[in-house]
């Protein structure tokens, strides 16, 4: 069923010399599939196809749209074994995994069909005229949210199914009302066209306009920068690396017409263990967090990278302990040989810098593309004085920094750079005892742990998953969850405007039932 093509619209594409094979890390040999990167023309005629489908797109009912996500979950069902055959061979993950995410993928896409169906989302608000008002006429005004344009949507690398074709940034932007235009991820190029089949086939039996998806295929960065600098593309979502997001943050701000780019991007999620708490659990902390540490070979956006507490002999005690854990457990395969490398060169350089102990390394050995996982500990005066121990290394490494006191770990937690999540490891009497502490942490996540892990990321409209840059590039919305749909949405105000030509949610009469502010109260009425 892989062709190793583009989907252009509804059309398969492939136009381009410049070919490249996906990889299986367990295996350590490329896959068969020949994939052949997107042209210039192609990706002109894409965003073209997207930026004429949106004229109709933007304006079909909600109805329709949940219609069309749903159809899109039971054509990714229908894929059934190749899917996952596919997915395990292009990221060495397990079977278990492939399904758990695609489970993810499907109740994402639920979550918005259901969501726009109800159709209270668009945040309708209604302040009626007052004629005789002084010193002026007070005008009609109705606010909704509506869809920006076409949305470029980057494959993440280490979630090929929840955050790539038909992941979170895709669902949303599809559920606001904006066609979508993926850029696949080369790593797992052949999962990213089975789910884009999937895609097109929802598409058509729902009637959706031609253009509303396309997924074009990169080995490099070129066709990535073409769309985001292309002049009809209105906004832009991505997951990955700092060095990544910043780039195409960058570029969009250079545009004639400068785009919006919400990216997730690197995070080393800081967890704070408090002297009491360290005291009644430290061991089984201990064992916890070299799970969490290591789960997903480390390759989680969430995944714990520092470990925060006041020096003391439970501290002494429980930084063996967690060194001990973490080296009992096996080593898993990476995602790709870049990301095995990239982990292996970033881990170097951490561990090269001064006053830094090394407390465990696995060293046994592993199969080729195996990480093998790492647990250093370094004082809280080095910590603050050298920016690069504060650098993410993507994969099973945490490091415990050791602070002389309260003063100083609330110091580390200011200085910090924004995070995903910010982890507090307690009792319910001990907390009380640390307010300044909690704000710090507040101040520089997007999400506060009390007494957990930080990996996994659950999909509700309470999630937020993003925080202040660098984690994201705008801490206001979330990557996860119903409400990121607000990322490719503006507000906009009719005045005066005749009811008759009026959006249904605006209407007088409400016919779509939904919730509405009017006159500052928040009701189902009719006007």
């Amino acid at each position: 069923m892989i062709t190793g093509r583009n989907y252009i619209g509804n059309q398969l594409s492939s136009k381009g010399n410049k070919t490249y094979k996906t990889f299986n890390p367990e295996l350590n040999i490329e896959n068969e599939n020949v994939f052949t990167e997107a042209t210039p023309e192609e990706i002109d005629e894409a965003v073209s196809l997207a930026a004429t489908a949106f004229k109709t797109f933007k304006s079909v009912s909600g109805k329709q749209k949940s219609d069309f996500l749903n159809a899109i979950v039971d054509e990714i069902l229908a894929l059934d074994d190749e899917l996952i055959r596919t997915y395990c061979s292009e990221t060495g993950l397990l079977e278990g995994r492939a399904k758990g995410e695609r489970g993810r993928t499907v109740f994402q896409l639920r979550s918005f069909a259901d969501l726009v169906l109800e159709g209270s989302w668009v945040e309708a608000s209604i302040d009626t005229a007052v004629p005789n008002s002084e010193p002026l006429p007070k005008p009609d005004l109705r606010k909704m949210l509506i869809p920006l344009g076409p949305v470029v949507v980057f494959g993440a690398s280490n979630f090929p199914l929840a955050y790539s074709t038909a992941g979170g940034d895709t669902a949303a932007a599809l559920a606001s009302g904006c066609p979508v235009i993926v850029k696949s991820h080369p790593m797992h190029a052949g999962t990213g066209e089975l789910v884009a089949s999937a895609i097109i086939k929802a598409a058509e039996k729902t009637n959706m306009p031609n253009g509303v998806f396309s997924n074009l295929n990169s080995s490099g960065i070129e066709v990535g920068e073409q769309l985001v600098k292309h002049p009809k593309v209105k906004a832009v979502g991505f997951t990955g690396s700092i060095k990544g997001g910043r780039a195409l943050y960058d570029m969009s701000s250079q545009r004639e017409e400068p785009i919006p780019v919400f990216a997730e991007m690197g995070s080393i999620n800081p967890v704070v263990i408090l002297p009491e708490a360290l005291k009644e659990k430290g061991e089984a902390l201990a064992k916890t967090y070299a799970g969490s540490i290591t789960l997903g070979t480390g390759q989680f956006c969430t995944n714990p990278g520092l470990i925060l507490g006041i020096k003391s002999e439970q501290l002494d005690i429980f930084i063996e302990n967690l060194s001990t854990e973490i080296v009992k457990i096996e080593p898993s395969c990476m995602l790709h040989p870049n990301i095995y490398g990239a982990y292996n060169r970033n881990k170097e350089v951490a561990v090269s810098q001064q006053e830094l102990q090394v407390v465990a390394d696995y060293d046994n050995d592993a199969p080729p593309n195996y990480a093998k996982q790492a647990v250093v500990t370094v004082k809280g005066d080095t910590f603050l004085s050298n920016t690069k121990l504060h650098q993410e290394v993507f994969g099973p490494f945490s490091m415990v920094v050791q602070c002389n006191d309260e003063k100083q770990l609330e110091q580390i937690i200011w200085q910090l750079e924004g995070q995903l999540t910010g982890t507090l490891i307690s009792n319910d009497k001990e907390i009380s005892n640390y307010p300044e502490l909690i704000s710090a942490l507040q101040n520089r996540v997007g999400r506060l742990i009390y007494n957990g892990v930080p990996t996994g990321v659950e999909v509700c409209s309470s999630m937020v998953h993003g925080g202040p840059y660098p984690s994201s590039t705008d801490s206001r919305f979330t990557a996860v969850g119903i409400h990121s749909i607000k990322r490719w949405v503006r507000p906009f105000s009719f005045q005066n405007w005749p009811d008759a030509l009026l959006p249904e949610e605006l209407k007088n009469e409400n016919p779509l039932n939904i919730s509405r502010l009017i006159d500052n109260v928040q009701t189902k009425d009719k006007i």
